[in-house]
């Protein structure tokens, strides 16, 4: 239970990291911090970051989840407390997420722009974070007939739901749509430049320090190619506009 209680910490993370970091772009991980929310490179790498913590916790939930059961005493998980903890994992996650990062330490809220961030954060929590609770809690005291212990479909349908939810944030953009790539300092513009136009992309726009670059590729799946150029981070995100700073109309196509 503790595995599959890791799991839906993960997948809660993971769940966030996509929808509110990539797809409505409502706010990075550190966005409430007010000395660094405009250095995008800063807030790119602290999403990284963030979802690589959700890899090392997916992982420990999948090890808990398939370690040898040795003790012939331990009867198999019955599947209702499986799903209720998994689903009381990611309530809980969003209930963590909302006291830490919300209130307690403001490091983001739901929707940073807007001028009612409480509703939001309420709203959210309700939806993702109180009803999964309420859910698997009500799964552990009443159990649906005929839910008995079924540790193969069990084990392989956590796994392939949690594998999921970690393959989902590595998804590359639509052909055509912008993605933030970040290299590290010590790759310079015409090192940059030239990876790009390998990769068989055009240039959307980039920061200030010239480490953080908006492309779009007309195949997404080129765009990982820049990791053996000394890119950092590939995002498939779709991040034009984000950027204060625009390359020159006679550099955009490389």
């Amino acid at each position: 239970m503790i595995g599959c209680f890791a799991l839906g910490l993960a997948i809660g993370g993971f769940f966030d990291g996509i929808f509110l970091h990539q797809i409505l772009q409502w706010h990075h991980l550190l966005s409430g911090i007010e000395s660094r929310a405009d250095d995008l490179r800063f807030q790119v790498m602290a999403d990284g970051l963030f979802h690589l913590a959700m890899y090392v916790l997916l992982l420990c939930g999948l090890g808990l989840l398939w370690r040898p059961r040795r003790n012939s005493d331990i009867s198999p998980l019955p599947t209702a407390n499986a799903i209720a903890s998994t689903f009381m994992g990611f309530g809980a996650w969003h209930l963590i997420d909302a006291l830490l990062s919300h209130w307690l330490l403001d490091l983001h809220r739901i929707k940073m722009d807007s001028p009612n961030p409480l509703f939001w954060d309420l709203l959210w929590l309700a939806v993702f974070g109180i009803g999964p609770l309420l859910l698997g809690w009500q799964l552990l005291k009443r159990p649906p007939p005929g839910a008995g212990s079924r540790p193969a479909v069990l084990l392989f349908g956590l796994s392939a739901v949690a594998i999921g939810a970690a393959a989902a944030s590595l998804l590359p953009a639509a052909r055509g749509a912008p993605q933030a790539v970040l290299f590290g300092g010590d790759t310079s513009a015409s090192e940059i430049m030239q990876a790009i136009a390998v990769a068989n992309g055009s240039v959307v726009s980039t920061d200030a320090s010239g480490t953080l670059w908006v492309v779009r590729f007309e195949s997404p799946l080129l765009a990982y190619q820049l990791y053996r150029s000394g890119a950092v981070m590939v995002g498939g995100v779709p991040a034009a506009g984000c950027l204060t700073y625009s390359v020159p109309a006679s550099a955009r196509r490389v």
